[in-house]
C-alpha cells in the first residue's frame, strides 16, 4: 500500500510538508502544493480523512444545507460550490430542509460532527440563521444577516433595471408574481419591483406568493388583471408556466401582454419568444461563498458582504405596450 511517506520520497518534501499540502493547501507553496499533488496522482495515492482529521482537527468535509432542490436557482449553486471545494482538496455534504426551521436545525447540528464550517441559505429569521452559525464557522448565502459572513446576487437591483426598460417601452400597469412565502430574496425582490413602478408613476400589482414551479405558472396565468400590460415572474419556471397558460385564457405574449423572468436558469433565450430575463451569476455565487468559508477557517482577511451584479437581458417578450 502507497503511504504518505513514498509521495514525500518522489516529491522531494518531507513528510510533514506531504502531509500539508494535500490535507491544509493553504500552508504550502502553490509549487510544493502541485508537485506533492501530481506525485500522490502518479503513485495513486489517497489521503484518509480520519488520519488528517486526527491530525489537524479538519476533516476536509463542508456542508451546504438548502431549503430544497425543486428550485432550479439552487442546481448551478451547488455546482458552483462543489467546483470550489474540489479545488480546496474539500468535499461538500448537501442537505435539503425543506423550508423547515426546525428540520434545517437538526440538519446543522447534525452535520456539525463531520464538517468544518457550513454554507446556509435559509428561510429562517436572522436569529435562526445566527444560531445555526454557532455550531459551526457559517458563511450565508443569497440573504444579509448581520454580522454574519454573507454571499448574494444582487436581483432586486437587477430588477430595478428590468421595471425600468418596461417604463421605456410603455408599460405602466406591471404584475409581479412572487416566490415562495417567508423568502427573504423574494420580499427584497418584491419592493424593488414596486418600489421602482411606483417612482416611475406606474401601478404595480402584486400576486399572492407561488412556489417556483412550472405549475404554479400555469395557475396563475387566469390571475392576472385585464389591465395589465407586463408580467415579471419569480423564476423562470413560473415564467415557463406564464407563457403556456396566459394565451389559454385569450392573452397572446407578446402580442397581448409582456413577459418577464427575474432568473434565466431555464434557458429562456430558447423559448418562442424569447424572454426578457435577469442573468444571475448563481455558481459563482457559489464559488465566492466556499472560497469564503475556507478565509474564515483559515482566519484570512474577506470581505464581510460579498455582492454579485445581475445582469439585464433584453428579448423579444417585452415589446413595446399596444
Amino acid at each position: 500500500m502507497v503511504q504518505l511517506a513514498d509521495v514525500a520520497r518522489l516529491a522531494g518534501v518531507s513528510k510533514s510538508t506531504a502531509s500539508r499540502a494535500l490535507s491544509r493547501p493553504d500552508m504550502v507553496s502553490a509549487q510544493t502544493r502541485e508537485r506533492v499533488r501530481e506525485a500522490a496522482a502518479q503513485l495513486k495515492f489517497r489521503h484518509n480523512p480520519a488520519a488528517r482529521a486526527l491530525t489537524t482537527g479538519r476533516t476536509g468535509m463542508l456542508g451546504l444545507i438548502l431549503p430544497t432542490l425543486s428550485n432550479p436557482y439552487f442546481g448551478p449553486l451547488v455546482l458552483g460550490a462543489q467546483q470550489a471545494a474540489e479545488e480546496l482538496d474539500s468535499h461538500l455534504l448537501v442537505a435539503v430542509s425543506e423550508h423547515s426551521p426546525e428540520r434545517e436545525q437538526r440538519l446543522a447540528e447534525r452535520l456539525a460532527g463531520q464538517v468544518d464550517g457550513l454554507l446556509i441559505s435559509s428561510l429562517g429569521t436572522d436569529a435562526e440563521v445566527r444560531r445555526l452559525a454557532r455550531l459551526r464557522p457559517t458563511v450565508v448565502l443569497e440573504r444579509l444577516v448581520p454580522g454574519l459572513p454573507c454571499v448574494l446576487v444582487d436581483t432586486p437591483t437587477g430588477l430595478v433595471a428590468l421595471v425600468e426598460h418596461l417604463v421605456a417601452q410603455g408599460h405602466r400597469h406591471i404584475a409581479y408574481v412572487p416566490g415562495p412565502p417567508g423568502s427573504w430574496g423574494d420580499r427584497h425582490r418584491t419592493d424593488a419591483v414596486t418600489g421602482a413602478l411606483e417612482a416611475a408613476g406606474g401601478n404595480p400589482t402584486v400576486t399572492r406568493p407561488y412556489p417556483p414551479t412550472f405549475d404554479a405558472g400555469i395557475a396563475v396565468a387566469d390571475r392576472i388583471p385585464r389591465g395589465v400590460t407586463a408580467v415579471i415572474a419569480y423564476n423562470s419556471s413560473i415564467t415557463l408556466g406564464l407563457l403556456h397558460g396566459l394565451p389559454l385564457h385569450g392573452r397572446r405574449v407578446p402580442a397581448d401582454i409582456a413577459l418577464a423572468s427575474a432568473d434565466d436558469l431555464a434557458l429562456l433565450g430558447a423559448t418562442t419568444p424569447s424572454i426578457t430575463t435577469l442573468d444571475l451569476p448563481v455558481a459563482e455565487c457559489g464559488t465566492r461563498a466556499v472560497n469564503r468559508l475556507r478565509a474564515l477557517l483559515t482566519g484570512t482577511r474577506a470581505p464581510r458582504v460579498t455582492t454579485l451584479p445581475a445582469r439585464l437581458v433584453v428579448r423579444e417578450s417585452t415589446p413595446p405596450a399596444r
